[in-house]
């Protein structure tokens, strides 16, 4: 495997500002471009004819790497930390025939990033922070988050020895606050909003000098979400997929999925990029107005009411590299109810065993809305993302459940209970 490993400097061939379009070597920058400042998100560019050369589908056929590492070739990263030995990624993806059937879907299938180390597709970008914050000799770190990225980089923070210093709002959900002190992370609550942390988490991280793991901010933590891509299209054996459905907030998720399929374009694995469609919930989807608008400008909101909190976000930070993934893809926008929220949570657990949070379940609201209105054909083949698990907010879970009845501890309780019951339930 040796002979198929790369440095960085041969694989990546710079860094992009997706705003200006000005091109930076990597000792030039470190997290955002020059002349844009923070908005100048950037985006790492890769020398595919040279990667291309090593013929890395031959290293994928041979690799026993079950994790996100058996992609170096295309990640800026060297090697996989020795300190960070978890199975980070190659999560399963399966087909939700059922679920498919309900909706007249042939081929459904759900992506479950429920089942990485943390319970969140967040544990793909934490991974190359923790990589590259090694590599530098920083022994810490911060981030801001309404909670996953937060509970991600501070559970594998822990497993490589580092130390973290982790900015939410006071409103992050109580499961994913218990996660972060679990972990042992330096929690810093914030009385605002998630836009407040972020900027704050930024000011002290320059003042002090800590690695920043912030998403659209650091411009390496999208090839670490962009894996989630690469496995799907494995997974599928490289061949055809039409339409992929990703929840979106700040917008980091959707343009990682989107380089992930552009960079196995570049290197002739997949005929075709698929279609990407984003989902926002109606409370909080300022990128879909702006898609609708047909522009990149966005307006920001101070309020974000909706029951998915991870996707909760009134001023996205990455909502440019958003945009383009859908319309470069020719995809489009769904904007979803938190009462559809729900029911396709709750769908996706009793149809497909997935306990997805709100945010990671709006893939599927988004899916049944655009079924319903005959867009899709019943052939399709079709990828939702499950982005994290439900019991990282299993409060907003039991607001929308009746409680279960309680009965005396005998037969004859169990006999009335029966009677007074839809017997189909319980068969």
């Amino acid at each position: 495997m040796a002979k198929f490993m790369l440095k960085n400097h041969e694989k990546i061939a710079g860094l992009k500002c997706v705003k200006c379009g000005a091109v930076f070597n990597r000792q030039e920058v470190k997290y955002t471009c020059s002349k844009c400042g923070y908005i100048g998100i950037l985006d790492v560019i890769y020398h595919y004819p040279f990667i291309g050369a090593i013929k890395p589908k031959q290293f994928l056929a041979q690799s026993k790497e079950m994790s996100l590492w058996r992609y170096l070739f295309v990640l800026p990263v060297e090697n996989k930390p020795a300190s960070l030995d978890m199975q980070i990624g190659w999560t399963p993806l399966y087909r939700a025939k059922r679920m498919g059937e309900s909706i007249g879907l042939k081929n459904l299938y759900i992506k479950d990033d429920t089942r990485n180390p943390t319970g969140s597709l967040k544990d793909r970008a934490s991974a190359i922070a923790i990589a590259l914050a090694l590599d530098q000799g920083q022994n810490m770190i911060t981030a801001a988050s309404t909670g996953n990225a937060a509970s991600s980089l501070a559970g594998l923070a822990a497993a490589a020895g580092i130390s973290t210093v982790i900015f939410i709002p006071k409103s992050a959900p109580i499961a994913k606050v218990a996660q972060l002190q679990v972990f042992g992370a330096n929690i810093i609550m914030v009385d605002g909003t998630y836009d407040q942390a972020f900027d704050l988490c930024l000011q002290v991280s320059e003042k002090y000098g800590w690695y920043c793991r912030n998403t659209a901010y650091n411009p390496y933590l999208s090839e670490g979400k962009k894996t989630v891509a690469l496995e799907i299209a494995e997974q599928m054996k490289f061949g055809r997929i039409d339409r992929v459905f990703v929840p979106v907030g700040d917008g980091c998720i959707i343009g990682g999925v989107k380089k992930g399929f552009y960079d196995l374009k570049q290197l002739g694995f997949i005929p075709q990029m698929p279609k990407i469609y984003g989902v926002q919930a109606a409370g909080s989807n300022v990128i879909a107005e702006a898609f609708f608008k047909d522009t990149e400008k966005i307006v920001p909101r101070v309020e974000t009411p909706t029951v998915a909190d991870s996707i909760s976000v009134g001023y996205p930070r990455d909502a440019i590299k958003a945009l383009r993934a859908v319309r470069d893809s020719h995809g489009s926008f769904v904007v979803v109810k938190d009462r559809d929220i729900l029911f396709a949570q709750r769908e996706m657990a009793s149809n497909c065993g997935i306990f997805a949070e709100p945010a990671g379940a709006v893939t599927l609201a988004g899916l049944k809305k655009m079924a319903a209105s005959g867009d899709i054909d019943a052939e399709e083949k079709i990828v939702i993302l499950a982005t994290g698990s439900g019991l990282k907010d299993i409060d907003a879970v039991r607001k929308n459940l009746q409680p279960p009845p309680i009965i005396k501890p005998n037969l004859e309780a169990v006999e009335i209970l029966l009677s007074s019951q839809d017997k189909n339930s319980f068969c």
